[in-house]
């Protein structure tokens, strides 16, 4: 829609300054890419928000580049406590802003572009911009980009009505800080070191939503381990190995050992609330990283709109996969997939539209470069932020199909749950855009199924009448609580 993260300053390029600007460039038809390798905007431009810088994989210098090349699967999360001990930090490396936290303003835009298709069912995006993934790199600001000359580059184009006002007061209050992402990659730096003298050929990566763009500031962090040369792996077996060296370690407490499906080490950086979880070798959240980051990139409100859901349905109980309801990737893709279903879609599918950039198999090392050459997507749609989550809402408590649809962000459509068997006596069917299993699995009872139904239906009809956020999700309290937090 809007070029939210328009092609980067290639190397070698004149960047524009006050003494020489560039000439302003001729609006973009909507529904369309901007590859017209427009100057990237400040995605906060208006609100004093600025962009992370965009994101650079360097491989380390060390061993062999041997990676698994089938994502392993990712999947429903009931944990089983094993141990308590302590915790550390994940993340990878960055080349992080002067400024508070956004992201990637920055994209390649090189494929051709392409218009969305009209015969999408009426209605009803991976890590933060760049960063300098290098171990030994310093930390540099990076300088803010240029503003784009076009009718809306802020989001107060979305933000005339109250509703719209409250939602975007809500994300810069709580959206993940520079500061914060910085925390993070120190400790993720320090920990593979750490990993290091007992597992040499491993590579730390930080992922989720710290990384795509799509964190709050009380977000954890997770933290994906590839031991390279090492295509099957016991988790449990390695994990229980970090656990024993993070006793060792004076900056790590509370260490948690989950044997769930997809095994993870939780721990806490010592004498803070920040918390980790780690897996090993479960490389599609790499993967599934990137697509979400730039989905976030591709319009100015995707961020906002997430950020609000989240709180949303973590302060009404509908946001814990552990404990039966929907995780929160689950509501990423449900949010994403409802914005790809519009009459006028504000989103389109990515993986359609550019599948060498998420190529399932792609080598690991590229994954990061593929992702940036995804221009910004120019929807016709210009609804306000307060219109999209009223229609979210409206769209999976009266017109979504349950029992009868798959949720496909892969495809930017619903697909007949009679394609899928294994499926058909799931209560909440969700494709995992990579491995393309159901990612809303930990939705197994009834009655959990009933009052996630019953949440969506009660709060647009609350929502529909009083068009204040206050009615649904306690505006100030959750910014309170975000600041407690941090």
């Amino acid at each position: 829609m809007f070029p939210h993260s328009a092609a980067p300053w290639g190397r070698g390029s004149n960047r524009s300054n006050s003494l020489y600007p560039r000439p302003p460039l001729p609006p973009l038809p909507p529904g369309t890419y901007n590859n017209q390798g427009r100057p990237t905007i400040d995605n906060f431009h208006g609100f004093g928000l600025a962009r992370l810088p965009p994101y650079q994989w360097k491989s380390p210098p060390s061993t062999s580049t041997v990676v698994p090349q089938r994502a392993s699967q990712v999947t429903g999360r009931k944990r089983q406590l094993d141990e308590q001990s302590q915790p550390t930090v994940k993340r990878q490396r960055l080349d992080l802003p002067s400024h508070p936290a956004a992201f990637p303003d920055s994209v390649q835009a090189v494929p051709p572009p392409r218009h969305p298709d009209p015969a999408v069912p009426a209605s009803s995006k991976s890590f933060p911009d760049s960063f300098d993934s290098h171990p030994s790199s310093p930390f540099h600001p990076h300088p803010p980009s240029p503003v784009v000359p076009s009718s809306s580059t802020s989001l107060q184009a979305y933000a005339k009505d109250k509703l719209s006002d409250q939602m975007v007061k809500l994300f810069e209050a709580c959206q993940q800080q520079t500061s914060d992402l910085e925390r993070k990659e120190l400790c993720r730096f320090q920990l593979q070191e750490d990993i290091r003298r007992v597992f040499a050929v491993a590579t730390l990566y930080l992922t989720g939503s710290s990384m795509n763009g799509l964190g709050c500031r009380s977000s954890d962090a997770d933290l994906c381990l590839v031991i390279k040369g090492h295509k099957r792996v016991d988790a449990i077996h390695v994990l229980s190995q970090l656990q024993q060296l993070f006793r060792s370690l004076s900056y790590v407490e509370k260490t948690q050992l989950i044997r769930a499906k997809v095994p993870i080490l939780r721990f806490r950086k010592k004498g803070s609330d920040l918390e980790f979880d780690l897996n090993v070798n479960n490389t599609v959240g790499i993967r599934n990283t990137f697509l979400l980051r730039s989905y976030a990139n591709a319009d100015l409100r995707i961020r906002p709109l997430i950020l609000v859901i989240k709180k949303w349905a973590r302060h009404n109980q509908i946001n814990d996969a552990s404990k039966g309801t929907l995780s929160s990737y689950t509501l990423v893709l449900m949010v994403l997939h409802y914005l790809q279903t519009l009459k006028d879609p504000v989103l389109p599918s990515l993986q359609k539209d550019f599948p060498d950039c998420f190529d399932p198999y792609l080598d690991l090392d590229e994954v990061p470069d593929r992702a940036t050459r995804v221009p910004p997507y120019l929807s016709k749609n210009q609804s306000s932020l307060g219109e999209l989550l009223l229609g979210f809402l409206k769209y999976y408590a009266t017109e979504f199909r349950w029992e009868k649809q798959v949720i496909s962000v892969r495809e930017a459509r619903s697909l007949p749950k009679a394609d899928f068997q294994e499926w058909r006596h799931k209560y909440i069917c969700i494709e995992e855009p990579f491995e393309r299993n159901n990612v809303a699995r930990a939705v197994h009872e009834q009655v959990k199924f009933d009052a996630i139904n019953d949440q969506f239906f009660e709060s647009w009809r609350i929502l529909q009448r009083s068009k204040d956020l206050n009615s649904i999700l306690p505006v100030r309290m959750t910014i309170n609580k975000e600041s407690f937090h941090r």
